[in-house]
């Protein structure tokens, strides 16, 4: 029976200690109280004298308590020996127990700084971006969210990954040192589970983003990741939520998931997309990284009523500062370069190319025009192209298949690669282009020259994916540094487009001076970070990455300006209207290797003198 009992009061009391430290100061608080109250009974019972002349119980027990926590109160004490042995007694007892309260207190505190490190608070926010996941692209992303904060008082952008939370904000810290006014939170967590997602406030969040994360499983984890937001229940108005997956196959699983008011683009089409139709405009990359980056110009949607009743054509001149590219219907239609006689209705927004939102102004009066200054002829007609692929990857078949739809009939394109592609690798239904095979190493430099790369006019350089990313890249490098010395050699006949994983590598390979780079990962993480600030620019950039739709061109500038003459970028729109093309900007040749712009001038002021050169190019919204 007693040994039935014990155990029950040793499995309470361990039950008790399970509590953590409450329950541990609790108990240390207990044993306090029985050794203060046992001494001063015994003082009582032992040492009448002594305590009556210090107050009786109470005093005694005072006295005691005070030894407790204290102990050198007890070098004044006078009295009796047995008074004085309780005395002592009561504080050696004291000795032992403040030494274990204050190991409880140290250890809880550690414990406490190690949970508030583990970043497991919740998050009291509202109108925050909200970013779920963890790859390099999170540096990208908070730098735009930053760029693009910049004229708010205050601003909140939250990282919740599956990594240690000091971790993540010091190598944000690191890579994005100045976040301005922005303040970046960090949770520890799994995007994949619904608790976790509970920390960063998704309810009272602006925007969420959804990051496509490297590796095999990168996919299946975003479309989870979107089932967990699409079956939320919102108690009020949902955030906008954008995501991205790597392969083309996800993408209607993506969409079902997110469900209708979800945004999901395709990483891997947009990038093919892009490499085909920077292959024959060289400087194309950068004028796509300055329209999705947050810093020099970008889309904006401004709603401008005096403007309802006029012809779009008529439109492009009346602003002083920005450049209308297209319009939004009230119903949200989204027409890029209409027709030039299309009428703004009222209720519709004008898309329009500028520095800022709060930069968009209407002009007072209209810019003059040169029109002695306007080319008439009808520019050189489209010539069948020679492309060499250098490389194979997953990408490579989708790419032929686009440049088939840009290029002219009778064009050719040569796939170069250690291995011939099979049979069901290669598109089928070509009708412009004839595809060809031969054998290389792209690292190797007589392989390269074998191919006589001088007589193509285009040199495509695919990034290898059995590889590791940064060796990759690496390997792309080198075969850069061997067709641009190749090229220097032969007097510069070829333009090259070069596909990277790093943008950091794009850094380092600009010593190559290849004209354009495609960073597949920056261009998504742009992307995403302009769709979370404006969800209705996802039709905007559809359309522009839509061979079908107007897209961006590079073309002579001996299209729309006599070479040599002088005037001004107003005369460039007017030539661009009569054409059906609106223009956005233009690119000098002698800048094309000249960073970070590489001599491209978007939304330039319209009444600044303007001379543009044979070799000059003209950046235009067109069908083609």
């Amino acid at each position: 029976m007693w040994t039935r009992v014990r155990d029950r009061l040793r499995y309470w009391f361990d039950g008790t200690m399970d509590r953590g430290t409450p329950a541990l100061i609790g108990w240390l608080a207990v044993a306090s109280a029985a050794l203060v109250a046992v001494v001063s009974t015994l003082v009582v019972a032992l040492t009448s004298s002594d305590a009556e002349h210090n107050g009786g119980w109470p005093g005694v027990a005072w006295m005691s308590l005070l030894r407790t926590l204290d102990p050198g109160t007890m070098g004044g004490d006078t009295g009796r020996p047995v008074f004085l042995a309780l005395m002592l007694t009561v504080t050696i007892g004291g000795i032992f127990i403040v030494s274990a309260l204050i190991g409880v207190l140290t250890t809880g505190l550690e414990n406490r700084i190690r949970a508030l490190r583990k970043g497991r608070s919740r998050l009291i926010e509202r109108g925050h971006t909200i970013v779920l996941g963890w790859s390099d692209q999170v540096f990208t992303v908070v730098a735009e969210l930053v760029e693009a904060n910049q004229s708010e008082r205050r601003s909140c952008v939250v990282v919740l990954a599956d990594r240690d939370k000091v971790d993540m904000e010091d190598e944000i810290r690191r890579r994005v040192p100045d976040t301005g006014s922005t303040r970046v939170i960090c949770r520890s967590g799994s995007p994949l589970e619904q608790r976790d997602l509970d920390l960063v406030s998704p309810d009272t969040a602006k925007s969420v983003m959804v990051l496509p994360s490297a590796g095999e499983y990168g996919d299946i984890d975003a479309i989870k990741v979107l089932l967990l937001l699409n079956n939320r229940v919102w108690p009020g108005e949902r955030p906008t939520v954008v995501a991205a997956v790597q392969s083309s196959d996800n993408l209607p699983a993506a969409r079902l998931a997110a469900g209708e008011s979800a945004l999901v683009i395709d990483a891997d089409d947009i990038a093919v997309r892009l490499i085909a139709q920077s292959h024959r405009q060289s400087g194309l990359s950068s004028v796509f990284n300055e329209l999705l980056s947050f810093v020099g110009n970008e889309l904006y949607l401004s709603e401008e009523p005096a403007l309802a009743g006029t012809a779009y054509g008529d439109a492009l001149l009346a602003y002083d500062l920005g450049i209308p590219a297209g319009l939004r219907r009230r119903d949200g239609e989204v027409l890029v370069n209409p027709p030039m006689d299309t009428v703004v209705e009222p209720g519709d927004q004008m898309l329009v190319l500028a520095e800022d939102d709060l930069l968009i102004r209407r002009a007072e009066t209209r810019p003059d025009v040169v029109r002695a200054a306007i080319a008439t002829g009808a520019g050189r007609p489209p010539e069948p192209d020679r492309t060499l692929v250098v490389g194979w990857n997953s990408r490579a078949a989708k790419l032929i298949t686009l440049l088939d739809s840009f290029v002219e009939p009778g064009s050719a394109v040569d796939v170069a690669a250690p291995r011939r592609p099979s049979r069901h690798e290669l598109p089928d239904g070509l009708h412009n282009v004839t595809v060809g095979y031969r054998r290389c190493e792209p690292t190797n430099r007589a392989s390269l020259e074998a191919l006589e790369p001088g007589g193509y006019r285009h040199i495509v350089v695919l990034t290898e994916e059995r590889t590791e990313p940064r060796r990759a890249d690496d390997r792309t490098l080198v075969t850069l540094l061997h067709l641009r010395d190749i090229e220097t050699g032969l007097g510069d006949p070829y333009s090259i487009v070069t596909e990277m994983n790093d943008d950091r590598n794009r850094e380092i390979a600009q010593v190559t001076k290849a004209d354009d780079f495609i960073v597949s990962t920056k261009v998504i993480s742009l992307l995403l970070t302009q769709l979370t600030e404006n969800r209705h620019l996802h039709a905007v950039f559809g359309d522009l990455f839509d061979p079908e739709g107007s897209e961006i061109y590079l073309k002579p500038a001996a299209n729309y300006l006599v070479p040599g003459a002088r005037a001004n970028f107003a005369t460039v729109i007017e030539a661009a209207r009569h054409r059906g093309e609106t223009a956005l900007g233009y690119r000098l040749a002698r800048d094309s290797d000249v960073p970070p712009a590489y001599g491209v001038f978007l939304n330039p002021a319209k009444t600044a003198p303007l001379v543009l050169g044979e070799a000059d190019t003209v950046v235009v919204l067109a069908t083609d």
